[in-house]
């Protein structure tokens, strides 16, 4: 009988599994993004964490409504004055120190006022509003863009190669890793 014995063990080495990156996304973000800024301008920007773009959500959207509401009270003080003019009354404040009876702005120059703040006013409105539909869209976008992969599997470089004659060749390398 043999006295050496050999004795085996059954193992297996395995490599390393290959797993797959996983992103960690919520397809509904950018819908809840853009239904934040929809309830609140500036909700959806903190809910992407843009902290940034906070002032300027409520700048973008504060001036022209501000512009609104002066340009609505301008409007409202020269067409007061207008009517005073078209009732035959001298007592408005464009005729306010004069005394040879001309005022500082004839019934004309009233109606043209009135014309370009009303003008003014509803350029405003929809400045304010256009400012409020890009807040959402905006917010909507941002959120998109933070599910962007921006790795390096694919890259646009600079390139720059010299040929044996020492001529440097410059251009763009798209880059493309399995």
């Amino acid at each position: 009988s043999d006295t050496l014995s050999v004795k085996m063990k059954d193992t297996i080495v395995a490599a390393k599994a290959i797993v797959p990156k996983t992103w960690n996304t919520d397809p509904l973000s950018p819908a809840k993004a853009a239904f934040y800024s929809a309830i609140l301008p500036g909700l959806g920007q903190a809910y992407n964490k843009s902290y940034w773009k906070i002032p300027i959500v409520y700048l973008a959207i504060g001036i022209p409504t501000y512009l609104y509401f002066k340009n609505d009270n301008e409007l409202q003080r020269y067409r007061t004055a207008y009517k005073q003019r078209l009732d035959g009354r001298t007592d408005d404040e464009f005729y306010q120190g004069r005394t040879d009876g001309n005022p500082r702005l004839s019934t004309d120059a009233l109606r043209r006022a009135q014309d370009l703040y009303q003008r003014n006013k509803e350029m405003s409105m929809l400045f304010a509003i256009g400012f409020y539909a890009l807040n959402i869209i905006e917010a909507n976008v941002d959120a998109h863009l933070k599910q962007f992969n921006v790795d390096e599997n694919l890259a646009i470089e600079p390139f720059m190669q010299q040929d044996i004659y020492r001529v440097s060749y410059v251009g763009l390398s798209l880059t493309y890793n399995f």
